[in-house]
């Protein structure tokens, strides 16, 4: 049967007449009218005042924390669960993360976990430098709570929403409160560009700035000049003008997401032992990908059997995000709290959930778990 995939892309076919209209142009290498326009039409949508297109998310927030200050031996406080590439642009700049666990309500970093931390740190006259805040599987951390600690203790707040375009706090989209947000528009997410990623601010210099880093740093002059370190980041024009007819249709895809989430409760929630990532009170949730939490005792098999068995069934899930201060290549960091994170990956199990995904190739995977249920 026909392979099922987590979150494939889905194209809507107006990607063909942008990308005619970027080769036509004769832009096909990084810059160009496309991206000019991708940036435009993307800060509009997300509401911030200026937006830098670049070749990735990743690139968005090492720019972000170069802009913010950071450097060798400084702090940086990132959620645990997430993408390593969360946390990856901190050790770029030799700098040391320090993981803040999640509190159950939106599954992001616990306020209450950071302000503890952040007041022992202030006794000690060792504060982080920022806090990289992650909205995760499509939905908002408690921003107002967190942001009102960096303001607090002086702490620049940067917000990776590569996994939420299109979700909610109070009315406004995240990534626009604070420093600097960052979105990606890797393969898997909500709208692609095959790869790339925005850098959002409400600071103009900042967008300017990140705008000359991410262009090898040159200076506004005839001859190759260099004052800064500068990086290869720009998006190129025809991956732009694949981005500007996704974000078309970004609410048709939020909406799908939200309905294929709706038929796995339906299909699944009388089962026992099976429950799913709650919606936070504060905003919508574009349930990016649907996660299914499992009791083992309760369901009779764990998540990594439930996966193992689906995969024969050609249906690809995949677990919840590892905890950042259980892998490996961050080993040693100072972790603030775990046990939720932990916990969160020892029985979430993220279920088929691109837009693309038919009621009938949904119908299979609900049965399939059904059927483990009975077994």
């Amino acid at each position: 049967m026909k392979r099922i995939y987590l979150s494939s892309p889905h194209l809507s076919g107006l990607e063909v007449q942008f990308l005619q209209e970027a080769l036509e142009s004769g832009w096909i290498a990084p810059l160009g009218p496309q991206v000019e326009a991708f940036e435009q039409e993307f800060a509009e949508v997300v509401g911030a005042p200026y937006a830098l297109a670049l070749s990735s998310g990743t690139a968005a927030i090492h720019l972000a924390l170069i802009l913010a200050g950071v450097g060798p031996g400084d702090e940086v406080a990132v959620s645990t669960l997430t993408f390593a590439a969360s946390a990856f642009p901190v050790l770029y700049l030799g700098a040391k993360p320090v993981f803040v666990d999640s509190e159950r309500t939106s599954w992001n970093m616990d306020p209450g976990l950071l302000a503890e931390f952040l007041e022992a740190r202030a006794k000690k006259g060792k504060l982080p430098k920022a806090v990289v805040l992650v909205h995760l599987y499509g939905q908002s951390a408690d921003i107002d709570a967190i942001q009102g600690l960096c303001q607090e203790y002086g702490l620049t707040l940067i917000e990776d929403a590569a996994e939420a375009l299109g979700s909610t706090y109070k009315g406004k989209s995240p990534g626009t409160f604070g420093f600097a947000g960052i979105f990606s528009f890797n393969g898997n997410k909500i709208i692609t560009t095959s790869g790339g990623g925005m850098l959002v601010s409400n600071d103009e210099k900042l967008i300017a700035h990140a705008r000359k880093l991410a262009t090898q740093a040159r200076e506004p002059v005839p001859w190759y000049e260099h004052r800064e370190v500068g990086y290869n980041y720009r998006m190129s024009n025809l991956l732009a003008a694949v981005g500007r007819a996704q974000l078309r249709t970004l609410e048709e895809r939020v909406q799908a997401r939200r309905r294929i989430y709706e038929r796995y409760v339906a299909g699944l929630s009388d089962l026992p032992g099976l429950s799913f990532q709650p919606e936070a009170p504060w905003g919508r949730h574009t349930r990016w990908l649907t996660v299914m939490l499992v009791d083992r005792e309760a369901f009779g098999r764990g998540p990594e059997e439930i996966r193992q068995a689906l995969e024969g069934l050609g249906i690809e899930t995949r677990p919840v995000w590892k905890p950042l201060h259980l892998q490996p290549v961050f080993h040693g960091a100072e972790t603030v709290g775990g046990g939720v994170a932990e916990d969160l990956f020892a029985r979430g199990l993220c279920l088929p959930s691109g837009s693309s995904l038919t009621p009938e190739e949904q119908d299979r995977v609900i049965e399939a778990i059904r059927s483990l249920a009975e077994t």
